[in-house]
């Protein structure tokens, strides 16, 4: 599938984006997160491996929406939030 991540093109198939993961650890999830395999990670971090680019240079939402249209279960940062006392 061809998608864009900051402004640049990329033709990824979910078995290529499941090998660039195997052997990679995950960093801790503190915003929104991909689930790979068995294994939950951060979004950037997934966009830095797949792209080879600084995490600078994209944003979340692109890296989210590519995997989503791949089948990845993607989820947004709000969802981790712990709920706010009253």
């Amino acid at each position: 599938m061809r998608c864009i991540i900051a402004r640049f093109p990329f033709d990824l198939m979910k078995s290529e984006v499941e090998q660039s993961m195997k052997g990679v650890k995950p960093e801790p999830v503190v915003g929104a997160s991909v689930i790979i395999g068995r294994r939950t990670f951060p979004i950037m971090q997934v966009g830095q491996v797949i792209t080879g680019q600084d995490r600078r240079d994209f944003t979340a939402g692109e890296v989210m929406r590519a995997l989503s249209r791949l089948g990845f279960t993607c989820r947004p940062a709000s969802e981790l939030a712990p709920p706010h006392s009253v």
